[in-house]
């Protein structure tokens, strides 16, 4: 259980360097058995400070556009590749200062950019959507296999005469998945487009692969990297974002009130809309350090703006709560601090590290500037 330090004021983000480590090694192993290179993919996790650690275990940073290709180039030490779904012209020229990899949604925007892409000596790749659906109906808004998805090229729409443009192909199918769901993906990725697969250099797997997870299939992934290394002599790419820092990092608020409707509603110093904005999104619940599954305590945890439907979910607890208490809410390293807001005024959480040798360090505080410097 992560123990609180009260000097600390709340809210704020904890990053665990110990478990993050842990994740790293476990990648490290995939690696080393595989023969699989792995990028992290920085739409879930930029916190620029761990780069030097990370560029130690992975090869790469991925990015979905010019600020995280910089971003990658400036402070990992490693590959840099980029997909868009579409680019503007000012801001392609920029990427070619940072990417090595560069992959294009569609042929349209391949033979737009392409010369100037081979002109500066950049890796090419294209997009596919292999249209093969692995996601629970409710995650629809993940799933880029859909029928209305605008990422990748269907096989329908796929030019073979591209293929001596190209050094790779890069498909990305999954979200918080088994290596189960990538199986089924690859097979119909080698159905529809194995007999281009022998005239390329790589293929990227994309990301979506819960590398750490306690029950992930690592055997079989180690399995699936092998088979399209041996046939298809080619490099394997994945590029997880939450794999990599899963249940690394925390975020602690405290009770200001509490209210009673038809439930004790629990106001905190804390928002999902601002503070966790995937909440609202996936949608989904966080774990909470020392939540039950039942008992005769239930709150709903809320922020304190002024959306009402500023609400993360409803807890039970082992005693009742009081104003003060702290509540910490886990496996939040991804997809906060990319995504987090300053909506009504609400100031940006703090950014602590918890060091392995259990000291903890701010490395970013946050004031009303970074409020009033997004606005005019």
């Amino acid at each position: 259980m992560m123990k609180i330090n009260k000097a600390l004021k709340t809210p704020y983000y904890l990053l665990d360097e110990a478990k993050l480590i842990k994740n790293l090694e476990i990648i490290k192993t995939i690696k080393e058995r595989s023969g699989a290179k792995v990028l992290l993919a920085q739409k879930a996790f930029s916190n620029f400070y761990f780069y030097p650690l990370m560029s130690k275990y992975l090869d790469g940073t991925t990015a979905s556009g010019l600020y995280e290709a910089r971003l990658g180039m400036e402070h990992f030490k490693g590959e840099v590749h980029v997909y868009a779904p579409a680019y503007k012209d000012d801001d392609f020229k920029e990427i070619l200062n940072y990417a090595d990899h560069i992959v294009f949604n569609s042929i349209t925007q391949l033979n737009r950019y392409k010369d100037l892409a081979k002109a500066n000596g950049k890796s090419i790749g294209l997009r596919i959507n292999p249209e093969i659906s692995t996601q629970d109906p409710e995650h629809q808004m993940y799933d880029p296999s859909s029928p209305t998805s605008r990422m990748g090229t269907r096989l329908t729409d796929f030019d073979p005469a591209i293929i001596k443009d190209i050094s790779g192909l890069h498909f990305h199918t999954l979200c918080q998945q088994n290596a189960d769901a990538l199986e089924i993906t690859l097979k119909v990725v080698e159905e529809k487009f194995g007999k281009y697969l022998h005239d390329l250099k790589w293929i990227n797997f994309g990301g979506g692969h819960h590398l750490t997870r306690d029950d992930y299939d690592i055997d079989l992934l180690v399995k699936l990297v092998k088979h399209f290394k041996e046939t298809y002599d080619l490099e394997v790419y994945l590029e997880p974002g939450e794999g990599v820092v899963l249940n690394a990092g925390y975020l602690v608020a405290q009770v200001l009130d509490i209210v009673k409707n038809d439930m004790h509603i629990a106001i905190l110093d804390t928002s999902a809309t601002c503070h966790m904005p995937d909440v609202i999104e996936m949608p989904f619940m966080p774990p909470v350090t020392g939540a039950l599954s039942k008992s005769q305590y239930q709150y709903r945890l809320s922020g304190y703006t002024c959306l009402t439907g500023d609400n993360i979910g409803e807890y039970y607890f082992e005693k009742p709560l009081a104003i003060g208490d702290h509540i910490i809410f886990e496996d939040m390293a991804l997809y906060t601090m990319v995504k987090n807001n300053t909506f009504n005024g609400i100031p940006l959480p703090w950014i602590y590290v918890r060091k392995t040798d259990g000291t903890d360090e701010l490395i970013k505080s946050f004031g009303y500037l970074d409020f009033k410097n997004k606005l005019s």
